[in-house]
């Protein structure tokens, strides 16, 4: 009998109980459970961390012929949780209703034993790779930008860690769409171009106003015009595919693509308009260091985030559109450059096919993450990587999970568990035979 769909419930509670909240991490105890779970399969493991509360493990499975090397990702460091606000306490991985319950049940403990479990299932049964190489790699630090972990890992030991082909998280949601059925592959991650506004002004004492020029002042008309619209749309590959997949850019308007999206169903618009081009989203202004004093400079930050094969001069075009050039300083802050994998890759068809066997009803259809994976810094360190968010879901709608990611009440419908399980197993030995 084949229990690697139990195997994984239970791994995934076990994962849930060690509390890996990041800062500040404590991802350890938890490696060592997953090493010790994959050594005993047959796996060759290693933990690798710049410190030792903090390693990253690399789990090799290699084969009996050269070949492609694949590489399962996960990382097991979660965000916080209040449990007051919760029905199960976010720390007990929970068997409840149909649900695995707590804190990383979707981001991303349950990726993590879907792929563990898969793989140890396959390897304890006796399966090696025909030609190539099987790497589970479970990381640290992914939800503070990955410099412990993902960063690290490929800077430091880059042979280790290469790979031809990469799943992750970033896809696999169901979105029903009128009468339409589609399930999403991510295939990039939306780049990082972070930006501050200045003015300046004359300092004067608080008492007395028309003593001075308010800085602060300054930012309100910025903060309106960032408040009236955002930069207009522009279609890069990815969302010009999913748009034409789903039948709504009908005359190349993106504009008018994303009405009719709207009017089959206005949910779908919150996901699809962030990949449309650069967005910007002001979050923190800064004045005056103290009470009685008239700031003479004021600065507001901005969270821009920008579509794989775009960057600074689309950025620079966007904010003269929505602010133009006059009435501020421009400060660049964080630049980091998207990236993505072709829609139509050896991997991405693999994955259509086997969603177009196991899913029938169901369309594939190409997504960018508006955040961030681990899956950019892997592809900036091996550029010829196809690599992919996807975590198959057949049950849950991504309407329905993506409310709970970082949220109280996180949870994961085991069905949906174990439908991936058998989906790494599945693509273990389709791509490495």
């Amino acid at each position: 009998m084949d229990t690697t769909g139990t195997d994984s419930v239970e791994l995934l509670q076990r994962l849930i109980r060690f509390n890996t909240v990041n800062p500040p991490g404590d991802e350890r105890p938890a490696q060592e459970l997953l090493a010790g779970v994959l050594s005993s399969a047959g796996f060759d493991c290693e933990l690798l961390g710049r410190t030792p509360e903090r390693p990253n493990l690399v789990a090799r499975l290699d084969g009996d012929a050269e070949g492609p090397t694949l590489c399962l990702l996960s990382h097991v460091d979660t965000v916080l949780a209040t449990a007051s606000e919760w029905t199960h306490d976010p720390w007990s991985g929970a068997l409840a209703d149909g649900f695995v319950w707590g804190r990383g049940a979707l981001d991303m403990k349950s990726q993590t034993a879907a792929e563990v479990a898969a793989t140890c299932s396959l390897a304890r049964g006796g399966w090696r790779p025909a030609h190539g190489t099987l790497l589970v790699v479970v990381l640290v630090d992914e939800e503070t930008g990955g410099a412990e972990g993902a960063q690290w890992l490929t800077r430091t030991y880059p042979d280790k860690v290469r790979c031809d082909y990469l799943v992750n998280e970033g896809g696999g949601g169901i979105i029903d769409y009128g009468e339409r059925r589609l399930v999403c592959l991510g295939c990039g991650e939306k780049g990082i171009f972070r930006f501050a506004l200045h003015t300046d002004g004359v300092a004067a004492h608080a008492s007395m106003p028309r003593l001075g020029d308010n800085a602060l002042i300054k930012l309100a008309p910025l903060l309106m015009k960032l408040a009236a619209r955002q930069p207009s749309y522009a279609l890069t590959d990815h969302p010009r595919a999913f748009l034409e997949a789903v039948g709504a850019l009908a005359d190349g308007d993106a504009a008018a693509a994303i009405a009719r999206v709207g009017a089959i169903d206005p949910r779908l618009v919150a996901i699809v308009e962030p990949m449309l081009g650069v967005s910007f989203a002001p979050t923190k202004a800064f004045g005056s260091d103290k009470i009685n004093v008239i700031p003479s400079h004021a600065r507001l930050q901005v969270d821009c985030r920008v579509p794989p094969g775009m960057g600074r001069t689309e950025v620079l075009a966007a904010i003269d559109e929505v602010l133009g050039q006059d009435g501020y300083r421009l400060e660049w802050t964080e630049e980091v450059a998207g990236s993505g994998t072709p829609f139509d890759a050896e991997l991405a068809k693999w994955i259509r096919g086997w969603v177009a066997e196991h899913d029938p009803p169901a369309t594939v259809v190409p997504t960018i993450l508006p955040g961030f994976t681990d899956s950019t810094t892997f592809r900036a360190a091996f550029p010829d990587c196809q690599a992919y968010g996807f975590f198959p879901h057949r049950v849950r709608t991504q309407f329905e999970t993506d409310p709970l990611v970082h949220s109280a009440d996180e949870r994961i419908d085991v069905r949906d568990l174990d439908y991936a399980t058998s989906f790494f197993a599945d693509l273990a030995r389709g791509l490495l035979g």
